[in-house]
């Protein structure tokens, strides 16, 4: 949420480090507890974690002196001295800045497309900046537009609300602009690709449900959908890897209408790869249901007027704060990415992690909060079952792809909290634990490593505190606890129902199968196969997993769907691309079983 300057009051400059290393809380630890860190159970893929630095805050790093740029870098970027952000958001300029400064005849007409991708004014630094980031290994660089160009419409202006031309309840004497719009971003993204920096996802609103005096646009469920069904198939034939995404909402209470209507119109249902929104309205503290696709919480930031620096003095600025609100939405929500809004500011220092004044950077407590898990949870990351009985811990596990564990351990209690640690079915047996602690006296200091002996290890956490633990090691050569046995599916007592729907065009199509227990006794856990008309080969699918060996398909429960109680249904859906043969597939069986097609 970009917002207008304010006059602030800084406060004095901190120290820049990391953090030095002092005793650990006095206070009486709790009687040792247990947490248990299984590999055995994995949850969601982690993409990564991000900031941005839109609206000239890039500039204001590019234009500081030496050492401060490359210190702002290092902060941001760094695996080893900083937070090893992994994920860049930048705004798509949409008014005289805009790659297509001057409006066309009509929304049929050639448009004139401009590109300095490199000229500040244009682009606000945010392509230098993107370059710098990818000097540290940044790839992941997710592009979003506030608002689309103001001859495109209803009020004529890129700020201040209006709405897209074309969209349902938006009709304008100019024309239908939706796939002008469209072939803009998508044109965007080609300059960037251009440049080395082709864009992982693309979105093309910023809370669509407000007004401000600054880039936006109003944009309804409705008519999200009717637009994404336009974008969708132009960015798949524009050749790119780039994702589309919906659509960041205000909040996270906001973003189901926008999930439900997406997933009701099944071209842009099958264009859309990705789901975003902001933590301003609602936080993110439960899961929604986004057919398989991940959920980022792309914007979220602290609303005030004063620079804090704290770290637990019980306010929304504080670095304890944001820990927890980061812990809530990775294991509630089941976020796959967490991102703030500014990384480092000159302006609005309430609204950033990082102050910059002159040539002095000052980063908060929050930006510690979340180095504690940006710079040792990196993307590709699995999270992993963690358990504790003791209700002052807040507890969340990660696998890397190298196969180190992160594990973020947040003690919430005024008194410290000592554990054993068993980590089982993750591949470590023996190694090293490295604690790093951030608390109002230490900022990501490392600690005194400790033994992984037999799976295991014990630690205290002090209170009110952060530690994340990084622990690598050897495989495993003590005894894995066996796993739970997977449950058989059980075999519908009576039968079962499906109703399949298609919709169609060109070369492709999407279809939606509700599945009904007919039977009389419960289905814990399913698997539908069925038969595709020839010419039919299955793209993609959602809400299930699914796999094809010629024209045979089988779709597996996904995790909050396999139980069917008598009567229950639940539907899934597939894309698939067809020779002109667009029918309903044939001989459905749901665990062994035929079903019958309504």
């Amino acid at each position: 949420m970009s917002r207008s300057a304010r006059h602030i009051r800084l406060m004095a400059a901190a120290a820049l480090g990391l953090g030095s290393i002092v005793a650990m809380s006095h206070l009486p630890a709790n009687a040792a507890s247990t947490v248990a860190i299984n590999g055995g159970t994995t949850y969601q893929k982690i993409d990564g974690f991000g900031v941005s630095e839109a609206f000239g805050q890039a500039n204001s790093i590019r234009n500081a002196a030496s050492a401060t740029r490359q210190q702002a870098l290092d902060l941001l970027f760094s695996t080893t001295k900083g937070a090893g952000f992994s994920i860049l958001r930048s705004i798509i300029p949409s008014g005289s800045d805009s790659i297509e400064p001057k409006a066309p005849s009509s929304p049929s007409a050639t448009p004139t497309y401009v590109w300095n991708g490199n000229d500040d004014a244009q682009d606000q630094g945010q392509v230098w900046l993107a370059k710098q980031a990818k000097g540290y290994g940044v790839t992941n660089f997710y592009n979003d537009a506030w608002s689309a160009p103001g001859f495109m419409k209803t009020n004529g202006s890129d700020s201040n609300g209006g709405s897209l031309c074309g969209t349902p309840g938006a009709s304008c004497g100019s024309g239908d602009w939706r796939q002008a719009y469209a072939n803009y971003l998508v044109q965007h993204a080609k300059f960037l690709a251009s440049a080395g920096l082709t864009p992982s996802a693309v979105g093309f609103v910023n809370e669509p449900t407000l007004s401000t005096s600054y880039s936006s646009m109003l944009v309804n469920p409705t008519q999200a959908a009717s637009f994404l069904s336009v974008l969708g198939p132009t960015m798949k034939a524009s050749g790119l890897s780039t994702k589309v995404a919906c659509c960041d909402a205000l909040g996270f209470n906001n973003l189901p209408g926008y999930v439900s209507a997406v997933q009701g119109n099944a071209t842009a249902n099958a264009g859309v790869g990705l789901f975003t929104s902001h933590g301003y309205s609602g936080a993110p503290t439960s899961t929604i249901d986004t057919g398989g696709r991940p959920l980022w919480e792309s914007e979220w930031s602290i609303n005030g007027n004063t620079w804090n620096t704290a770290w637990d003095d019980g306010s929304q600025a504080s670095g304890l704060t944001w820990a927890q609100q980061i812990h809530t939405g990775l294991t509630q929500a089941n976020l796959n990415a967490f991102l703030y809004w500014w990384g480092v500011s000159s302006t609005s220092h309430d609204s950033s992690l990082i102050g910059l004044t002159g040539s002095t950077l000052t980063p908060s407590k929050r930006y510690y909060a979340l180095a504690g898990y940006s710079r040792f949870i990196r993307p590709g990351a699995t999270r992993i079952s963690a358990t504790t009985g003791d209700g002052n811990l807040k507890v969340s596990a990660y696998k890397n792809t190298d196969g180190t564990v992160a594990v973020v351990v947040l003690n919430t209690g005024t008194s410290s909290s000592s554990a054993t640690y068993t980590v089982s079915n993750a591949g470590l047996s023996s190694g090293t634990v490295t604690p790093y602690l951030t608390n109002g006296s230490n900022s990501l200091a490392p600690q005194s490593a400790i033994a992984l002996s037999g799976g295991a290890f014990t630690a205290t956490v002090p209170a009110r505190s952060l530690v994340t633990y990084q622990i690598s090691g050897t495989g495993t050569s003590s005894p894995t606890p066996t796993p739970t046995p997977t449950p058989t599916p059980t075999p519908p007592a009576g039968g079962c129902k499906v109703g399949a729907t298609v919709n169609a065009w060109n070369t492709g199509l999407t279809e939606n199968v509700t599945i009904t227990n007919s039977g009389t006794t419960p289905i814990d856990g399913w698997s539908l196969k069925f038969t595709l008309p020839a010419g039919q080969t299955l793209v993609s699918g959602w809400n299930a997993t699914f796999s094809s060996s010629g024209d045979q398909v089988t779709a597996t429960n996904a995790s909050y769907n396999g139980s069917l109680a008598p009567g229950a249904s639940t539907t899934i859906g597939f894309q698939a691309d067809h020779t002109g043969d667009t029918a309903t597939p044939a001989a459905f069986t749901l665990n062994g079983s035929p079903c019958d097609v309504t």
